[in-house]
């Protein structure tokens, strides 16, 4: 595992200097240095706040503010179309119902999607194509729910050559891993999900340990604080790797979440995450991170 994943950072790398410094290019540096102090901001959803979730517009938007990476979700249809949606039916974020998996892409373009407070809107559910359309050489994407359709979406990347321009996470053991990647001749970058409070969190992490691999970069949830939690950010940033963090609410953070830094003291909030050695924090509240962020100059 150790080589495959250096073999992905070098491509990489390889992609950065033949993109002539287009910022995604400039950001995937970044995240494969795990020595510099610039606190990468990830955008849960999009900028949910102003527009539909997972929406091209909720993806433009924080591409505008200056951020660093824009999570999405990905579900299938019936006839094989990855589009982007967190949850499995449309119930919930567009005008209509069902299970995306019984539903043709068709039929998803005949609804419309809803703002955070359900309101409808005029804007369509995006495919992925689309999604990586727009934010080519412009954002890192970071593709959360998506894992399964690993051999679906390496196609689409391919054919725009920005394969390398995506972070895709899991809770995959490390052969795993491993051999899907040794499927491909470009991948995408990886993340480790570590639960480091649960028994399959802390055993993947300690497998980690033990095969000497190194990610780019781990993201690590977590309940409450307590010593296993502060010994595991000590062993990622010693290897090294980066640290993600999610300030999305408490039960991924314990308790230092978006809501706390923006109603109280950022610095009680964001400062202890990045004393802790947090350099990729991902957000339901981007802009505000973004202006406490350059207020420390820890971003552009």
């Amino acid at each position: 595992m150790k080589k495959a994943i250096l073999a992905i950072s070098s491509l990489i790398l390889a992609f950065s200097a033949m993109a002539g410094g287009n910022r995604a290019a400039d950001i995937i540096k970044e995240i494969n240095n795990p020595a510099s102090k610039k606190v990468l901001v990830a955008c849960h959803r999009g900028d949910w706040r102003n527009y539909p979730e997972n929406s091209l517009k909720a993806m433009e938007s924080v591409i505008k503010m200056g951020a660093d990476i824009v999570e999405i979700d990905l579900a299938l249809t019936s006839d094989s179309v990855l589009v982007v949606c967190h949850d499995r039916t449309i119930d919930r974020t567009t005008t209509g119902k069902g299970l995306i998996a019984d539903i043709t892409y068709d039929s998803i373009q005949r609804v419309n999607l809803r703002r955070a407070h359900g309101a409808a809107t005029r804007l369509k559910m995006p495919t992925l194509r689309e999604a990586l359309e727009l934010c080519k050489d412009r954002i890192v994407i970071n593709i959360d729910k998506g894992y399964e359709y690993y051999d679906m979406i390496l196609p689409i990347s391919d054919s725009l050559g920005m394969t390398e321009q995506l972070l895709i996470k899991g809770k995959k053991p490390v052969k795993s891993v491993e051999k899907k990647m040794a499927q491909h001749k470009h991948n995408m970058m990886y993340m480790p999900i570590i639960d480091i409070q649960k028994p399959k969190g802390e055993k993947l992490f300690k497998e980690y340990l033990s095969t000497n691999t190194i990610p780019l970069a781990y993201e690590v949830c977590w309940d409450k604080m307590a010593p296993e939690v502060t010994d595991c950010f000590k062993a990622i940033v010693n290897q090294p790797s980066k640290l993600w963090v999610n300030t999305l609410w408490e039960s991924l953070n314990g308790g230092l979440e978006d809501d706390l830094a923006f109603d109280g003291n950022p610095d009680d909030v964001y400062g202890v995450l990045i004393d802790m050695g947090a350099t990729m924090i991902q957000t339901d509240r981007p802009e505000f991170l973004l202006n406490y962020l350059r207020s420390r100059k820890l971003h552009d």
